[in-house]
């Protein structure tokens, strides 16, 4: 059963709050997941394309050499949940 992108934006939207809360991923990591979450908000566009923007927000740091190893892990998750969401 296909789940559904609304459904999958709220957990993406919880996971970036996790890694928000991290005290030990690095600050710059934080933002972005910050800034995100704040793309992934954003009513009046359609679910995709927020899934979409947030991807390329999230790729910006998924090659950072400071993020600690859970993070990565966390930082894949939420990436391949993202990629879930249909584009139209």
């Amino acid at each position: 059963m296909m789940s559904d992108p609304e459904k999958t934006i709220e957990n993406c939207i919880l996971m970036l709050q996790q890694i928000m809360d991290d005290s030990t991923i690095p600050r710059n990591i934080r933002r972005v997941a910050d800034e995100t979450r704040a793309l992934l908000l954003k009513d009046g566009k359609p679910v995709g394309f927020r899934a979409a923007e947030a991807i390329s927000k999230i790729d910006e740091i998924s090659n950072d050499p400071n993020m600690p190893i859970h993070a990565r892990t966390r930082i894949w998750e939420l990436v391949s949940q993202l990629e879930s969401v249909p584009l139209d």
